[in-house]
């Protein structure tokens, strides 16, 4: 069998979830259901808010532009999520889009937008990022919504870093070498660490943010490959060799 249903509508509904609870949808929700799905009384949908897991509703009888849910079983027990944090300069609107699915895809916990000097966007619209985090959630089985995070100035970043935490800053000026060897130089037994990555602006990290990174404890400097990626490629490639090396790629391996 499947570990997940991917055939059932999915749906994040920020209310309690437990078995026999009617669940009032908003507009957005109701059409799609109805109208984009066209989904009848009786029908399945899956249902999660983050806290109590996934569960099976039905859609019940309701009005033209309403719908509600009957919520039956729990179909998985709420899991605990990575302790990952995507710290990034923010990006222009598709390719931020972009990356935050990705990002959410890939098991982050938090989404932090950075201000550095060669940024090349100074304002972010957290609501939109929030609804890309939870449409990637939903439509890939994930059961944790990120917190997105006010942005941040660089110095503050810096200044407030939990020094526990490692940080893999992705630096297109470090020395091309194996990036999985770098890696697992931050490991701490068979536990994976609470990690940080790092991606800098499509201008790159000013001289004075490299040299601040260069100096923290705790940090992998990290070259990924030998071609310049733009922010959002980036974003996937540090994911997915700090998921298969230091994350839950590398548990699920080991178990």
């Amino acid at each position: 069998m499947p570990r997940y249903d991917f055939r059932s509508p999915r749906l994040f509904i920020d209310a309690p979830l437990a078995a026999g609870a009617r669940l009032t949808l908003d507009g957005a929700q109701a059409n799609y259901l109805k109208n984009v799905l066209r989904l009848k009384a009786g029908d399945g949908v899956l249902v999660f808010n983050g806290r109590d897991g996934e569960w099976r509703a039905a859609l019940a009888d309701s009005g033209k532009r309403s719908a509600v849910l009957v919520v039956g079983e729990q179909t998985r027990p709420q899991t605990k999520p990575r302790d990952l944090h995507y710290l990034f300069a923010p990006l222009k609107h598709a390719r931020l889009d972009y990356m935050v699915q990705k990002a959410v895809e890939m098991g982050a916990s938090r989404l932090q937008p950075i201000t550095m000097q060669h940024g090349q966007v100074g304002r972010i619209n957290l609501e939109r990022m929030r609804a890309n985090a939870i449409e990637a959630a939903e439509q890939c089985g994930i059961l944790n919504i990120p917190e997105v995070a006010e942005p941040v100035a660089f110095d503050r970043m810096i200044a407030t870093r939990e020094p526990s935490r490692v940080l893999v800053f992705c630096d297109e000026a470090a020395d091309v070498r194996d990036p999985v060897a770098a890696l697992a130089s931050a490991r701490r037994g068979t536990e994976s660490p609470p990690l940080a990555v790092l991606i800098g602006p499509e201008g790159g990290f000013a001289e004075h943010e490299r040299a601040a990174l260069t100096a923290l404890p705790n940090v992998v400097r990290l070259a990924l490959g030998p071609r310049i990626l733009r922010a959002d490629t980036a974003a996937v490639a540090a994911l997915a060799l700090v998921g298969a090396v230091l994350g839950d790629w590398r548990e699920a391996a080991e178990g």
